[in-house]
């Protein structure tokens, strides 16, 4: 194992001194939360699949495969083709709002401010728990790596990610992401899949040694993909941590294209998460827990050096995840939260260095509070399905609606946030965290709330509307702080 824990120790040392580095960079508001407005292609396809495939999307899509074979992709596969509808329908329209936040936008769109505190602390919520279900994945790793109480683990992968990422923002998250897409995928893809199939027998081996509906496309069931498309391609369409990806981008293209080999992407990391699955289900058919497998067939198949670099994209799985959303729960706590109870529309503005000093501030505290929650919560899936639930029973229809449908209004928007997120919470306590009802119902109310509450107030203002168009059409003013990037 020697030479493993120095593949662990090498990568671990290469996220820090990347952090660093991108301190350097991180001199204004915009590059330190949004790395400038200024990655292309390459670097926005990139960071985007680093960030939407984290420890749930590896060591899950494995365990959903050992569990339900083939069909245990479906997960994934909807985080991917939520990535490619955001990058093919609205992308484009977001990048051009130069925005930092959701919540923003959704004050740029109805006026007046007063959607975007409540909104801001739905997506708070959402983003908070999002990193926290990232770093409890972190105990997994380093108890097959260093056998590690959970507690420490923790607290070991969770420093290295508050650290790097509190030291020089959106620019070290973007570096970190590069190499980290580039461990995934030889670790994973290029290593872990086939290594994993030989192993196993072969295809033929397989099918022979597992029933037949390991390999039915549709073996989780109707109502789990409905459920992971509601959840997960709806969710990929309107997260914070998402978006602020999406404002990074130089250029409307960039975010297009970018985004859709992005997306692409992901679909085949969802078959080969659950071709490993169902190869360990060959290998180890006694496992106490689904999500045991992917630790269990790197350690015990895997040679040494290669096992070392398999785990460190295990580890470069779950970081970019918690490193992105622990920025984007940063970003939204100081300023659609912390900037508006201190007064909105301070007479002077803070400069830049005061700008980065206060969210490299807002990153450090959001990141212990996220290792003290992550400490205290043990079941994953529970925390990820309270994220979700809250982001898309009580943001969907308001920004969504507010980018199609040019009657919804300020008070249809707060009607929607708030009975759609108390419906959620409600339907959690009565049903169940994992129970289906909370989204279906939620989303539901939230959607009939926003219609009618909207219909029955005066229109949006002609003036606010005007604004918004200028804005989605990139012919707004653009902020005095930030540079203005070529068209292409």
């Amino acid at each position: 194992m020697a030479v493993d824990y120095l593949v662990i120790v090498v990568y671990l040392a290469g996220m820090l001194a990347m952090g660093w580095w991108g301190m350097r960079r991180a001199r204004s508001k915009s590059e330190f939360l949004v790395a400038g407005r200024r990655l292309g292609p390459a670097m926005y396809s990139g960071t985007m699949a680093a960030i939407v495939l984290g420890g749930a999307s590896t060591i899950g899509g494995v365990g959903l495969g050992y569990q339900y074979g083939l069909s245990g992709a479906w997960m994934v596969f909807t985080i991917g083709l939520g990535l490619l509808a955001l990058s093919v329908f609205f992308s484009a329209r977001i990048a051009r709002l130069r925005v930092y936040t959701v919540s923003e936008m959704l004050d740029l769109r109805y006026g007046g401010g007063r959607a975007g505190i409540i909104s801001g602390l739905v997506m708070w919520a959402y983003t908070l728990m999002l990193a926290v279900t990232s770093t409890i994945a972190y105990a997994t790793i380093f108890d097959v790596l260093f056998d590690l109480n959970r507690t420490l683990a923790i607290v070991l992968g969770g420093s290295i990610v508050v650290a790097y990422s509190t030291l020089g923002g959106m620019w070290s998250i973007t570096l970190t992401d590069m190499v980290q897409f580039v461990v995934k995928t030889i670790g994973v893809l290029l290593l872990l899949l086939p290594i994993a199939v030989v192993k196993a027998g072969g295809f033929g081996e397989m099918k022979a040694q597992l029933p037949t509906e390991y390999f039915d496309p549709l073996g989780i069931g109707g109502e789990t993909i409905f459920t992971y498309v509601l959840i997960y391609t709806f969710g990929m369409l309107i997260g914070q941590d998402i978006w602020q990806r999406v404002f990074t981008a130089r250029s409307d293209r960039t975010a297009r294209w970018g985004g859709t080999i992005a997306g692409t992407y992901c679909l085949a990391y969802a078959l080969a998460g659950a071709v490993i699955g169902t190869a360990a289900r060959v290998l180890y058919p006694k496992l106490g827990s689904a999500d045991d497998a992917f630790a269990t067939i790197v350690k015990e198949e895997l040679p040494v050096g290669v096992r070392g670099l398999v785990l460190a994209a295990a580890l470069a799985a779950v970081m970019s995840t918690s490193s992105g959303a622990l920025i984007a729960c940063a970003t939204v706590a100081n300023n659609d939260i912390w900037s508006r109870l201190r007064g909105i529309g301070r007479s002077a503005p803070a400069d830049d260095h005061d700008e980065v000093k206060g969210n490299r501030a807002f990153i450090l505290l959001m990141g212990l509070a996220v290792i003290a929650t992550a400490i205290a919560i043990d079941n994953v899936v529970e925390a990820l399905t309270v994220a979700y639930n809250l982001l898309v029973g009580g943001l969907l229809v308001p920004i969504l609606g507010g980018l199609v449908w040019k009657r919804g209004t300020v008070y249809g928007a707060l009607a929607s946030v708030v009975v759609g997120g108390v419906a959620v919470v409600v339907l959690m306590a009565t049903h169940g965290i994992l129970a289906n009802e909370p989204v279906y119902y939620g989303l539901l109310a939230s959607l009939a709330a926003y219609v009618i509450v909207s219909l029955a107030t005066p229109a949006t203002d002609a003036a606010v509307l005007a604004a918004w168009r200028e804005r989605l059409a990139g012919r707004s003013p653009e902020l005095a702080s930030e540079p203005v990037a070529a068209p292409q």
